[in-house]
């Protein structure tokens, strides 16, 4: 059975995500178009709120975007 692809704006939150957790600017946010922008802010400033509570590494696996 073929997998079904995730909404693109669930995948816009997640790339966001990985963004922000890495410590990267916001300035990498790859589109303009209002919603998806709006999604990967989202991911974005949740990533770097992780970031920042030390969740990176193996202590943040369990709170990655993709595990739910």
């Amino acid at each position: 059975m073929k997998s079904q692809k995730r909404d693109r704006l669930q995948r816009a939150y997640v790339q966001g995500y990985k963004v922000g957790v890495t410590g990267r600017s916001k300035d990498y946010c790859p589109t303009q178009e209002l919603n998806f922008r709006e999604q990967w802010m989202s991911g974005w400033r949740e990533g770097r709120g992780d970031q920042w509570s030390g969740m990176t590494g193996v202590s943040g696996i369990h709170k990655s975007p993709m595990a739910g």
